[in-house]
């Protein structure tokens, strides 16, 4: 199987790369829109400000490779977010590819934003990727975050309830980090790579 990881500019490459290796992958790391579009799954991470990292996949001409894509795809924090149609980060277009604005994280008595640490996740639709996780604890940093609606197949409760996973079609996204969730993480990492789509 190839597997594309998307040059997007994101700090979280290489544990993300280390990660689908020890699952016994050969992700190849590209920003190439030919290797991408034949890739058998493709995975877009990101650690950083919305808008600079829409301005990256624009200046290497992914946009449209990324919203054209046909097999599956997996966003990973910020590459999840940038599914979205826009974001109050920067006041952001994104991808458009679900619908939905990305809002900031309120604080609170006892609450931090960024979310930054464990949290569980709870299923809210079914999904042969994700039903082997309900419930399961997993690695957060974000300050953003996407509300709940019918693209929603997980959620997670930081003041609010908000998104962990959702899916529309061929596209995936986790807010959380899998890559930094131990078994939990691998466990979804495999799931994708390998559940029938």
């Amino acid at each position: 199987m190839s597997i594309a990881v998307v040059n997007s500019g994101g700090a979280n490459i290489s544990s993300v790369l280390h990660a689908l290796r020890r699952l016994g992958a050969d992700p190849k790391f590209t920003a190439d829109a030919a290797e991408i579009r034949t890739a058998d799954r493709v995975i877009l991470p990101g650690v950083g400000a919305a808008g600079s990292a829409m301005e990256m996949l624009e200046e290497r001409r992914l946009t449209q490779v990324i919203r054209q894509l046909e097999q599956p795809v997996l966003g990973i924090c910020l590459g999840m977010q940038l599914l979205f149609e826009s974001s109050e980060e920067d006041d952001a277009r994104m991808l458009g590819i679900i619908p939905g604005r990305l809002l900031r994280l309120e604080e609170g008595d006892g609450l931090r934003v960024p979310h930054m640490g464990w949290n569980s996740i709870t299923n809210q639709a079914p999904d042969a990727v994700t039903e082997m996780i309900d419930g399961k604890w997993f690695y957060f940093v974000h300050s953003y975050a996407a509300p709940v609606s019918e693209w929603t197949l997980s959620t997670s409760i930081h003041g609010i309830e908000f998104s962990a996973i959702v899916r529309k079609g061929n596209f995936f996204g986790a807010q959380f980090h899998p890559e930094r969730s131990a078994q939990a993480g691998a466990a979804l990492l495999n799931s994708f790579l390998e559940t029938p789509l």
